[in-house]
């Protein structure tokens, strides 16, 4: 190792006091090293995340905000977890968004992790970084919180490797109770808020596909966002715990389960429910009133557009749901061949199978196939669509999704296929062509993915088509292949090892084969 003394010699030193200035050995960074940053509501991966219109959702924002800050009047027994819950679509994250800007800008936010089982980073899609997040942003809240945290971490070196549950105890509680004395219990407060808990993915610790009387069933989703309820519920029934945590998701069955008031009485606050507690029509008719002023404004278009009753129309087809809202903007509005005036007419004379009544995603429904029907292959749109979302899991960019998609590397397919659907997904400019392709939103999916909603054009496996552009690509000799990262090529083989075509030994040989040649 260099020394600042190579080679000196006939000298002495008087109380020398030797300072590690390694800034790897700091404590901090480690803990920063193990966080998912892009899970904190004001990172950059989040920079296009929704939030609330001007004007709008200000009655749920301020039940909310008064709950974080006021307490409800529970001073003496306070209830320190509240589930804010809705169907696709409601407006959960942009609600959760634009509360944690507010929170944050008057000093009662502890901490957020928004999580993303779509287009997002791997951290924001599983538990691994979870309270290790929380606690790198409870770190910067107050300075004792900040040593106590510190200091639990030069103790447990090994506390990165153990589970939530010792996390929690470790890097949160333990520095808290601490920090609560040294200070009284003054100026620790705020709110911990969680935004799509639902979209949390498993961890896998084994291998799973081993089968006979030693394989082990693969870990479920809802496990593992169980055992996040669970770590969340130790937390708020410690008395030294100061926050309110504010946990936002679709209604699934662990969620509902765990937020009955007859398994939880004492624990839990009123949930609030985005659909049945409020209506939303207001919101969305002052949000689509000043977003046609911006598009008849940029279009020149006249006075009289929309047509008077159109906004009426539009909101009763919403059924509360804003993502029916935004998505018809931004279809009118992505630069279409047709105009504004003729996409419009063609939503106006849509109609659901079924009333909306019935179904408050069924509107949601005509229109996302009334776009996908839009594109010159609406099936084969839908394979690029479901390829493109399976891809992103190993974070695949634009670029090379592209080139693995498409059977002509001199031809734009992605282009033809995907020009008239920017309404649903956001595609890259060519020169950003590294970046990733990324969904509007999380229903489009579901949608797609589930045979009663979008009918014909359900797919069962999306894994085959991408083995088999995967093959051609390899056996091709074009060398479309060679910008692929490593861990994105052998994500691509452990994936399709899945279907039952697939062959490990074809895919080696058929690998191997095109690197020689590349």
């Amino acid at each position: 190792m260099a020394s600042n003394f190579n080679n000196a010699h006939n000298f002495n030193i008087d109380n020398y006091h030797f300072v590690n200035v390694n800034s790897s050995a700091d404590p901090l960074n480690k803990l920063q090293a193990e966080i998912a940053a892009g899970a904190i509501h004001d990172s950059r991966e989040r920079c296009d995340a929704p939030k609330c219109h001007p004007d709008t959702r200000v009655a749920v924002q301020d039940d909310l905000y008064s709950w974080i800050v006021d307490d409800d009047g529970e001073s003496e027994h306070p209830k320190k977890i509240k589930w804010v819950t809705g169907p696709a679509g409601s407006g959960k994250t942009a609600v959760m968004g634009s509360l944690a800007d507010r929170c944050a800008a008057n000093g009662h936010l502890g901490a957020t992790f928004f999580f993303a089982s779509w287009s997002a980073s791997i951290g924001r899609r599983r538990k691994t970084a979870f309270v290790t997040t929380i606690a790198h942003q409870l770190a910067q809240h107050r300075e004792e919180l900040k040593k106590a945290i510190s200091t639990a971490i030069e103790k447990n070196p090994g506390i990165f490797e153990k589970n939530l549950h010792v996390q929690m105890e470790i890097l949160i509680l333990s520095p808290v109770r601490e920090a609560v004395c040294q200070s009284d219990g003054t100026g620790l407060q705020g709110a911990i808020i969680i935004d799509g808990l639902d979209e949390c993915e498993a961890e896998q610790y084994h291998d799973t596909t081993t089968t006979g009387p030693r394989g082990k069933p693969a870990r479920t989703n809802a496990q593992d966002q169980l055992e996040i309820l669970q770590v969340l519920q130790a937390a708020s029934s410690d008395p030294s715990f100061p926050f309110r945590l504010l946990i936002a998701s679709r209604p699934e069955r662990v969620f509902r389960e765990f937020f009955d008031p007859e398994n939880n009485p004492t624990l839990l606050a009123q949930k609030l429910d985005l659909h049945e507690d409020y209506n939303a029509d207001a919101d969305i008719t002052l949000f689509l009133e000043a977003q046609f002023n911006q598009i008849r404004r940029r279009h020149h278009l006249p006075l009289s557009w929309p047509p008077q009753g159109t906004i009426q129309i539009l909101v009763e087809k919403a059924s509360g749901q804003f993502i029916y809202a935004s998505t018809v903007l931004r279809f009118l509005d992505m630069g279409h061949q047709e105009p504004p005036k003729v996409l419009l007419e063609a939503i106006l004379k849509m109609e659901a199978t079924r009333k909306p009544a019935s179904n408050p995603l069924e509107q949601l429904d005509a229109l996302y196939m009334h776009i996908l029907g839009s594109s010159p292959n609406p099936p084969l749109s839908i394979r690029w669509i479901r390829a493109i979302s399976w891809m992103s899991i190993v974070g695949a960019s634009a670029l090379n999704v592209n080139m693995l998609l498409q059977t002509d590397p001199e031809s734009n397919e992605a282009e033809h296929l995907l020009g008239n659907l920017h309404s649903l997904i956001q595609i890259p400019p060519s020169d950003r062509a590294t970046a990733g392709y990324n969904f509007y939103h999380r229903s489009l999916l579901d949608f797609l993915r589930d045979p009663d909603r979008c009918g014909e054009w359900s797919l069962d496996d999306i894994s085959e088509f991408i083995w088999d552009r995967f093959i051609r690509a390899c056996t091709s000799g074009s060398g479309v292949l060679v910008s692929l990262r490593q861990d994105e090529f052998n994500n691509i083989i452990l994936k399709c090892a899945v279907i039952p075509s697939f062959h490990p030994g074809k895919a080696f040989f058929e690998s191997c084969a095109f690197f020689q040649a590349t």
